[in-house]
């Protein structure tokens, strides 16, 4: 009778041992996510642009993106953290800094309208800081389910809600090329005329926004994203309304190096020429119907952190990618 080889138990064990070996890598490398609930944190870096009654292009001074001027796009940057319930479904916290500048000699001269905002000789820089809450939708992750794996799809998204900004306008002053704080000059008589009351230096924001979210892996994404935020007031650039008579700030609560500069500040226009002022009291200095905005456009990363990730279970589903 034939006996069997001792070496075929041991054989039988290696066989065993590599099948459970090649099972157990293929599921960790599926790893499956029990719920879609979940948290991302990250940062955004990215350009910022002001949207006020300064610079623009020919012709008539117009709202939103008409009146862009590309040359004037500084620096921006924010952190976050996002709270998904569902897939498909986020809300965000965030906190962002940008630098904002517009300037009336960004204009392109093209003989037409725009003359006008170009002799105004006006210009402005600011830091915003902002705080929001938004809702961020993704329509097409309504179609994958609890779990998926998201790795390698692009998932376009939506967003909407309510912030809080603060900014402190300054001009340069054209004696000296120094740039100064311009809301407690009061360049259009702002507490010194019935009815013109002093701005504030801080305002509600409504954050309107959509991007394109791609998943590096299941815990890593990198977004490109545009937020534009309406606000309520026409002073984040200082300019609003008409010109005043300089001799209002000859009894303005300031001392006489501040009433110099108030009266340089309230009308920088010129002429061809470059003499001045040139558009008298009472003239059209900005467009008081027609609030300021600013926006942004930034990459965004972020890593997520819980939603029951089960490196051992193995998912069967198939993604959706877009």
């Amino acid at each position: 009778m034939n006996q069997q080889p001792r070496y075929s138990v041991g054989k039988k064990l290696w066989v065993l041992l590599a099948a459970t070996l090649t099972l157990g890598t293929t599921n960790v490398k599926a790893q499956y996510y029990d719920s879609d609930k979940f948290v991302e944190l990250g940062f955004t870096i990215g350009g910022s642009n002001l949207l006020s009654d300064l610079g623009g292009t020919g012709g008539k001074g117009m709202t939103f993106l008409k009146d862009n001027n590309f040359p004037a796009t500084r620096l921006a940057g924010g952190v976050f953290a996002t709270y998904h319930p569902v897939n498909f479904l986020g809300f965000r916290a965030s906190f962002n800094y940008g630098r904002y500048y517009a300037d009336d000699n960004l204009i392109k001269a093209k003989g037409g309208l725009e003359q006008a905002r170009i002799a105004r000789n006006n210009n402005v820089r600011t830091s915003i800081a902002d705080a929001s809450v938004m809702a961020i939708f993704y329509p097409t992750a309504i179609f994958i389910r609890a779990g998926e794996d998201m790795t390698g799809s692009f998932q376009p998204f939506v967003s909407a809600g309510v912030g809080f900004f603060k900014f402190n306008p300054h001009g340069q002053d054209p004696l000296t090329g120094d740039w100064v704080a311009l809301q407690p000059l009061r360049t259009e008589g702002q507490g010194l005329i019935p009815g013109r009351d002093p701005y504030k230096l801080s305002g509600v924001s409504i954050p309107l926004g959509f991007g394109f979210k791609y998943y590096v892996s299941q815990t890593f994404t990198i977004s490109g994203e545009v937020i534009y935020r309406k606000t309520f007031t026409d002073y984040i650039d200082d300019v609003s309304t008409t010109y005043v008579d300089p001799s209002i700030y000859a009894t303005a609560p300031m001392n006489g190096s501040q009433r110099a500069l108030a009266q340089r500040m309230s009308n920088k226009s010129v002429d061809i020429h470059g003499n001045g002022p040139l558009y008298a009291p009472g003239s059209k200095r900005g467009t008081e119907t027609n609030n300021d905005a600013f926006y942004t456009v930034g990459i965004t990363f972020g890593w997520r952190f819980g939603g029951g990730l089960n490196p051992w279970k193995n998912s069967t589903k198939c993604p959706v990618r877009f």
